[in-house]
This record gives structure tokens, sequence and C-alpha cells, in this order.
């Protein structure tokens, strides 16, 4: 499934739809290149969860974590971009984060990938014309509740 996002509302928008939709255990992996709009989407799914403030990108501390409440469910959100070997998610402990939260991946691919898991809403992001192009990509726990 294809979605177009033209601008910073419709980004936000649509961040606003797949938090209605996201439990405890889904991971939300984002992939595309720098600047494709990951850490974007992740603020709005985010915000949309109950977040007020800021919200970092995670490239330096790798993972930042949100607590419900405020937010409706936990959330994990992990920029993998620098490991450098996927068994590096070991040692970050990322089972325990996961625990009874949602993961936003960003560089899903750096940390062994997710899209194996019944969980995981895969979202290709690439620049387009006139904002994003979002290739969506459910995991079987996803069937019916597809943002």
């Amino acid at each position: 499934m294809k979605r177009k996002l033209p601008d910073l509302e419709a980004m936000a928008a649509w961040g606003a739809t797949i938090a209605e939709f996201v439990q405890p255990g889904d991971v939300i992996a984002l992939e595309g290149g720098l600047g494709a709009g990951k850490t974007t989407l992740a603020r709005a799914i985010l915000g949309a969860l109950g977040h007020e403030g800021e919200v970092p990108s995670p490239t330096f501390t790798i993972i930042e974590t949100y607590n419900a409440p405020p937010l409706r469910v936990p959330v994990a959100h992990a920029d993998f971009y620098r490991l450098e070997e996927s068994s590096e998610v070991i040692e970050l402990g990322l089972d325990d984060y996961r625990e009874g939260a949602v993961l936003i991946a960003e560089w899903p691919d750096h940390a062994g990938g997710f899209a194996h898991e019944a969980g995981c809403l895969t979202i290709v992001l690439e620049t387009a014309e006139e904002g994003r192009l979002a290739t969506v990509k459910p995991g079987a726990d996803w069937v019916g509740r597809t943002p």
C-alpha cells in the first residue's frame, strides 16, 4: 500500500492515525534515506499518543523512552543508524525497553530488522516531487487495523 504525504500537515495527520491503532508489542519500522522523514513521523506518532514537548532524535542516545501516562501506551523510540553490527541490540537491552511498549525503530535493518514479527508495521519513506511517499507493509497482527 502506498500513501502520499505532500506536506508536514499530512505527515502529522497520518502519524495521528497510526497512533490510534498501535498497541503494546507493536513495532513501527521506519525505513528510508537521510532526510526522508522518519523522525518527523515518529514525532507525529508520539505527539498523537499524548507526548508534549520536545522529541529529540535518538541518533546519539540510540534509544529514548516515553512512558504511560501521559502516553496512551509506553514507547521506545530507537535510531539504530550508528550500530555497526545487529548483535549490538543485545548489549543495549532492547528487549527490556520493548516489554509492554511500542517500538518505533529508525534504521531497523541496522538492528537485524523486525519485518519477520507479526506486530511489525514497516513504513518506507521516500522523497517525492511533493513531500514524501510512504510504502506500508503490515505484519499479520496489523490485518484489519492498517492505517
